[in-house]
């Protein structure tokens, strides 16, 4: 046999949602906390890294969920 892999799970829609929120929360965590590090590291007032870094990371997050969930097998 040349296909001798176990078939893949699909997964229910509650297990997308909470995948796709996940990717979204964790971006805006990761680099919103990269982008406040900088401002604390700066002493920037007006916290424009912390702004720049949850943005991008919510983009970051976007970007993965349109590559995770968009394939269709």
């Amino acid at each position: 046999m040349t296909n001798d892999q176990p078939p893949k799970r699909q997964g229910s829609g509650a297990d997308q949602g909470w995948a796709v929120i996940s990717y979204l929360l964790a971006g805006m965590l990761i680099w919103g906390g990269a982008g406040w590090l900088i401002d604390w590291w700066l002493d920037v007032p007006n916290h424009l890294a912390t702004f720049i870094g949850g943005v991008g990371g919510a983009g970051a997050g976007l970007y993965l969920v349109v590559k995770k969930m968009g394939q269709s097998e």
